[in-house]
């Protein structure tokens, strides 16, 4: 390898080396502190290596890797996210009885897959990263052992993504034996086939198991199933973590070969895709209107924008990869900050889950209770906050592609999330009928990491709602050569 190609890697080198040297640290001597510390610096060092490493971008590395503007900029969304993640997590294992020093380690691995589904260009690096993200996650989902639940949906997620791992790669093999070829550009190749082609039933094929185990990551329907109950069962911080840099590692890989530049996606790929984003969008909003838990509200309101993503996938042309980059920017912002405030208010005992656990929050804690409904207001796509200019985004990009039928169920969908949105809300300024109705949630001060956390997602969900020439002038230029 030169140095160019080095120096391109270099951001995923740091991680990696990161949860290498954190494991040493940890064998010598334990300390929460010292390995949150190591693993944010970690972080960081990454973050800023991004800018030497531009340098020598495009450039790719071997047959497994493309360095871009694009995957960079992915990774800068995905090192931020796992960084505010590792904020949460100090607080929020440091009053519990667990040894938290290795979940740290399985956060940076986790990220490092992530990282590589971003920059992936072939099958065996796509599936590698894919699974170096997956086995992290079973243990960060089961980490609490004394919770009977964690240990549930570990099980479950263990369970059901080693079987979605299965059918991808057997969707792998045969697109591999059809093609002769391990490039991941085939995914685009079989998706713009021309139905009566000659050969292509096996493409056509591999191309649906593979959209089944990618469907899985995303969790839209109709593999949705695992999504509230891992979400429940969960630590807090993990379910951000599952919620932000496991989605949005997957969504960056399938934005980049599935794009169409000019046109949109057609022939069988793109009516099951069109039917899955359908699916997604009206059964993730319609199932969260009977829940009264807030972890399974928001796992079934991630459904539903899982889905508003892959409309502005499906748009494709000039607007359609900048469209879905800001949004699930916006998302990941969005859904980082309402974690934040559940894993503030949950107490060493008892998450703040439980919808009543909110009742009256505003009485006791104006400032955070301003805090979520920011985060829910954006989530619903009210005005002047990031997921209103998203969603403006991708109708734009739907509507220059004239995906009617998508458009529509997108506005239609969105009224309805309206209702478990403002339920969350009507209940925090509603007045606690006696000082029992919010024992469900902390009263203690917040921790000032958190307070800084939750201050810095409040002022970017704002920022991008308001001011979005900051950022989206940017990813117009890295989205424009994709497809």
């Amino acid at each position: 390898m030169s140095y160019a190609d080095v120096a391109a890697l270099l951001p995923l080198m740091i991680v990696s080396a990161t949860a290498v040297f954190l494991m040493i640290a940890i064998a010598i001597r334990r300390n929460h502190k010292v390995a949150v510390t190591i693993s944010l610096i970690g972080l960081v060092a990454a973050l800023g290596s991004l800018d030497l490493a531009a340098s020598v971008l495009p450039r790719q590395v071997t047959s497994f890797f493309i360095l871009d503007s694009y995957s960079f900029l992915y990774m800068a969304i995905l090192l931020s996210a796992a960084a505010f993640v590792l904020l949460f997590a100090y607080d929020y294992l440091n009053c519990r009885e667990e040894h938290p020093e290795e979940l740290y380690i399985l956060v940076l691995l986790a990220t490092t897959g992530a990282m590589v589904l971003v920059a992936s260009r072939n099958f065996a690096s796509f599936f590698l990263g894919l699974e170096l993200l997956s086995v992290a996650l079973y243990a960060v989902i089961a980490y609490v052992r004394t919770e009977s639940i964690s240990i549930e949906a570990g099980i479950k997620y263990l369970v059901l993504a080693a079987s979605s791992s299965s059918v991808l790669l057997f969707g792998l093999a045969l697109i591999y034996f059809e093609s002769g070829s391990m490039e991941l550009s085939q995914f685009t190749a079989t998706a713009t086939r021309t139905a009566g082609h000659a050969n292509s039933s096996l493409l056509v094929t591999g191309l649906m198991l593979v959209l089944t185990g990618v469907g899985f990551k995303l969790a839209v329907v109709p593999f949705h199933l695992w999504t509230p109950d891992v979400y429940e069962g969960a630590p807090l911080p993990v379910t951000a973590f599952i919620a932000t840099v496991s989605k949005g590692g997957m969504f960056a890989l399938l934005l980049r070969w599935f794009h169409v530049s000019s046109g949109h996606i057609a022939g069988a790929a793109g009516l099951v895709l069109s039917i899955i984003a359908i699916a997604s969008m009206l059964t993730g909003n319609l199932l969260a209107l009977r829940q009264t838990n807030v972890k399974r509200i928001l796992a079934y309101s991630s459904i539903a924008h899982m889905g508003y993503l892959l409309v502005a996938l499906l748009a494709g042309g000039p607007l359609g990869a900048a469209a879905a980059t800001y949004y699930l920017a916006a998302y990941l912002v969005t859904i980082l900050g309402a974690f934040g405030v559940m894993t503030a208010l949950s107490g060493p005992r008892l998450e703040a889950a439980s919808l009543d656990g909110y009742r009256g929050l505003f009485w006791r804690k104006p400032l955070v209770a301003a805090a979520f409904m920011t985060m829910l207001l954006s989530l619903a796509g009210i005005p002047l906050t990031a997921g209103f200019l998203g969603k403006f985004y991708v109708l734009t990009a739907g509507a220059a592609e004239s995906r009617w039928v998508l458009i529509f169920t997108l506005i239609a969908s969105s009224t309805i999330g309206l209702f478990y949105y403002l339920r969350i809300v009507v209940v925090m300024y509603a007045r606690p009928a006696d000082a029992g109705t919010i024992r469900d949630v902390s009263i203690l001060p917040l921790p000032l990491p958190t307070t800084i956390a939750l201050a810095a997602l409040t002022g970017l969900v704002f920022l991008l709602g308001v001011y979005p020439a900051l950022f989206w002038g940017t990813i117009v230029e890295v989205t424009r050569n994709l497809g």
